[in-house]
């Protein structure tokens, strides 16, 4: 698809992601957004730059989607192969630099993978 035009809307949202380089979930993007576009705007938003490779997704502890910037990603390849952790008590959510090997498996083409890592964060653990 590819970005055609950067939209007021598209700005803002790739701002949030450019502020803090971490994950944030779609109901806390919308929500921090919400007087300046409708959901409809935000998710049509998402999908465009997962598509681009500017983010990537994955779904949290609760079923929730999550959204992270991506590193070395393009349109055509998505290298987002690395675990996430959630913390159970700040709910913060972080990408992991750990590169994670995906066996081939005879017979089948796997197209992504979600790796979720549940305990307490840094801080909290203290």
């Amino acid at each position: 698809m590819g970005i055609v035009r950067k939209t007021k809307a598209l700005s803002t949202v790739l701002q949030i992601f450019e502020e803090k380089n971490e994950a944030k979930s779609v109901v806390h993007l919308i929500e921090l957004v919400k007087d300046k576009m409708n959901k409809t705007t935000v998710y049509r938003i998402l999908d465009r730059l997962e598509q681009d490779g500017t983010i990537h997704s994955f779904n949290g502890k609760d079923g929730l989607k999550w959204y992270a910037k991506c590193e070395g990603c393009s349109a055509n390849h998505h290298s987002d192969k690395h675990p996430h952790f959630q913390c159970t008590k700040c709910d913060k959510v972080e990408c992991l630099p750990l590169e994670i090997k995906i066996p081939s498996i005879k017979n089948h083409k796997v197209d992504s993978t979600d790796i979720l890592l549940i305990g307490q964060c840094e801080v909290c653990s203290m």
